[in-house]
């Protein structure tokens, strides 16, 4: 979970330098989905990495974390229960 720690107009001011680095992640196959969250206080990104650190060295690219316009929030967890393609 991201959650911005700076006005959302300098926040703004990186949209563009943050969406090319979750790009990057989309095409390698580390990001499965991200957000905005409601208000509009930050976002979510749902990650898929091999341990903790590699996600840290992940998001210290993101120029809201370089730029200290946001705060991340690693949650670690191993899903227990999710749908398959072939369940409908």
């Amino acid at each position: 979970m991201l959650q911005y720690i700076r006005p959302v107009a300098a926040v703004e001011h990186y949209m563009e330098a943050h969406t090319a680095f979750l790009q990057k992640y989309y095409e390698n196959g580390r990001f499965i989905l991200s957000g905005r969250r409601k208000p509009k206080s930050g976002s979510l990104i749902l990650c898929n990495a091999s341990s903790r650190k590699e996600v840290e060295e992940i998001m210290s690219e993101d120029p809201l974390e370089k730029y200290q316009l946001a705060m991340y929030e690693i949650i670690e967890f191993e899903p227990t229960k999710y749908v398959s393609k072939t369940e409908k």
